[in-house]
């Protein structure tokens, strides 16, 4: 194939990945000067969020992942004096995103301690287009326990310093798990509903204990008090 042909198909996918993630709610902005190093396609901001900006890296061609941007973020996040904790993978199928998500699993910390999607937008005429679609990972069933856990203290805390009564919104905390994590929690945990999910949750945060059968070594007990008989709380019995 041509240069000529490669560079247009590549413009091609900038162009069809910026229009896209403008539909979904995210506006082309210029990167600030330090965050040039990592090397992305361009960057966008999320509407009505003006620090909320990412660095879209784009698959070198239609069918491949988008492990050489994973490369390039992983690096700017090891070695950029201000590190982008977000990003955004466009590749072209959900075959090409398990295979970008499962890039982003070897890396110790990347898919949990940072802010990443995998926006998959398909290539060329299909006679059965699947629409543009933030693709989600499948986790390990202790992986969606533990990042549940830390959202609901989160959600536990923020209630505490609004002087509100303390009530978690659980669905709250599994749009978190969606919308943050990139989490696919039903297909995680082999369920189909949410309720499902949460029931399954609740069954896993009984079990994982230090010492099985002895509440006090639960790993998922929240300390609400210092002292006192409601110290500790199992977060799913809120």
């Amino acid at each position: 194939m041509p240069d000529s042909d490669r560079v247009g198909g590549a413009a091609d996918r900038l162009r069809t990945a910026e229009t896209v993630l403008r539909k979904l709610g995210f506006s082309r902005v210029p990167p600030a000067r330090r965050e040039l190093e990592s090397g992305p396609a361009f960057w966008v901001q999320e509407s009505g969020v003006p620090r909320r900006t990412f660095p879209v890296f784009v698959g070198a061609s239609p069918t491949e992942s988008a492990e050489d941007g994973v490369d390039r973020w992983v690096a700017g996040v090891r070695t950029a004096p201000t590190p982008p904790h977000r990003a955004i993978f466009v590749v072209a199928n959900d075959r090409a995103a398990e295979e970008t998500w499962a890039r982003l699993s070897r890396t110790a910390g990347s898919a949990i301690e940072n802010e990443v999607a995998v926006l998959v937008v398909p290539a060329g005429e299909r006679s059965d287009p699947t629409p543009p679609h933030f693709h989600l990972r499948v986790a390990e069933p202790k992986e969606v326990l533990r990042i549940a856990t830390g959202i609901v203290v989160g959600l536990f805390r923020r209630a505490q310093g609004a002087e509100e009564s303390g009530q978690i919104d659980f669905e709250e905390m599994l749009t978190l798990l969606q919308q943050r994590f990139g989490i696919d929690v039903p297909r995680s945990l082999g369920v189909r509903s949410d309720e499902d999910a949460l029931f399954i949750l609740y069954q896993l945060a009984q079990r994982d204990s230090y010492a099985p059968g002895d509440p006090g070594t639960n790993l998922h007990l929240l300390v609400l008090k210092p002292t006192g008989p409601a110290a500790r709380l199992p977060w799913f019995a809120a």
